[in-house]
């Protein structure tokens, strides 16, 4: 239960961040007029992304089974993955690298992305032994299984 609300408090924490911070904290570059730049769209798609991250988060919480926990800290890892990707390779940004996306945006999104795959990356590591001990015997999980 411990892991369960640690790992996906901290998930749905830098959801948040991934989908909230161009927006509020560390804002993108500002709309000139009618004309939006490139990291103005890298921000809206970092909302989707980030909110994907926070609603698989919500799973980590309320399900039990290692197997589907597993599941979901894979699409989790995934959907880092597609965070980090936005800014650096799907949309991009502004070309000049003094503009507020590329110097405070882009990096923050750049640490939280990275910071999500770590946590994801030991969250699966620990499933997966936990899967193991609970569907070590032929007859399905263990009862009572503590996670």
């Amino acid at each position: 239960m411990k892991n369960r609300i640690i790992s996906g408090g901290a998930v749905i924490i830098f959801g948040l961040l991934i989908a909230l911070g161009p927006q509020f904290l560390f804002k993108v570059c500002p709309v000139a007029g009618d004309m939006f730049m490139k990291c103005h769209w890298s921000a809206q798609a970092e909302i989707g992304a980030g909110a994907l991250i926070a609603a698989l988060g919500m799973g980590l919480i309320i399900f039990a089974d290692p197997k589907i926990r597993l599941g979901l800290t894979l699409g989790i890892f995934l959907s880092g993955v597609l965070a980090l990707l936005i800014p650096h390779a799907l949309i991009g940004g502004c070309a000049m690298h003094s503009m507020p996306c590329r110097k405070i945006a882009f990096p923050a999104i750049t640490v939280t992305g990275i910071l999500l795959l770590v946590t994801m990356a030991l969250n699966a590591a620990y499933l997966a032994r936990l899967a193991a001990r609970v569907y070590s015997s032929s007859t399905g999980p263990v009862k009572n299984c503590k996670s």
